[in-house]
């Protein structure tokens, strides 16, 4: 494979460490047996091959699933609706795959590594709900590029999703959210659902909360979350 050239724009770093303390036996026989089966080839994703051996009614994506608590209660309450996950964290992903597996699921799949990546690959009009929650905020200044959310991102959110489809992003940190909300109302493609002063302080209906928001909440951080539609 050819250097790269010196040239070339680098691309913007979104998270930090992909790997945490050592998997445990049973995590790393997790990632070498069950993920490979998971996985989703970003090559079959672009050529639209079938993602599930049963066509679910539709797609819901998940960018940043952590501990998978989400994904996993999200698969559990909708098993008509395929579910991919999206995580660089290779501990959060083991997670996940136990969870698969003690529920015998078989409405997921899974990415690990830069959710860019897979949102390229994702053809356009595909998904129906797409789930951003608590992503790392990047508090610095100077790390605010490295952030999820930006120009760039809503227009290829806007690319994958369908009409109606609902982009729903969690955060306890008051200026994310600002900055979300700035960027997504600066987007033709999307319009904010609120119809209430409140609407953005409550949880959407079937919430399963997340190992993220009980720290936020233990801190006395307020959780946000925001609905955005596409037009």
């Amino acid at each position: 494979m050819a250097a790269p050239s010196p040239d070339a724009p680098k691309r913007r770093t979104l998270y930090g460490r992909s790997k945490g303390k050592a998997l445990r036996r049973r995590q790393a026989e997790l990632i070498a047996n069950a993920l490979p089966a998971l996985e989703i080839e970003t090559e079959r994703l672009a050529a639209g091959a079938p993602l599930f051996a049963a066509q679910p009614s539709e797609l819901w994506l998940e960018i940043g699933f952590g501990g998978g608590e989400h994904l996993i209660a999200q698969a559990l309450a909708n098993p008509e609706i395929g579910l991919i996950g999206c995580e660089p964290f290779i501990n959060g992903v083991a997670k996940a795959l136990a969870g698969v597996e003690r529920h015998r699921l078989a409405n997921v799949r899974l990415q690990t590594g830069d959710a860019r990546l897979l949102l390229g690959a994702t053809p356009t009009a595909t998904l129906s709900r797409i789930f951003i929650l608590y992503p790392d905020p990047w508090p610095k200044r100077r790390h605010h590029k490295r952030r999820l959310i930006s120009n760039e991102t809503v227009a290829e959110l806007a690319r994958i999703a369908k009409s109606g489809a609902e982009v729903r992003f969690a955060t306890d940190i008051d200026d994310y959210a600002g900055w979300t909300l700035a960027r997504f109302l600066a987007s033709p493609d999307f319009r904010w659902l609120a119809e209430s002063a409140n609407d953005w302080r409550t949880p959407w209906d079937g919430w399963a909360p997340t190992r993220y928001e009980a720290k936020a909440l233990a801190a006395g951080r307020a959780p946000v979350y925001l609905t955005f539609q596409r037009r």
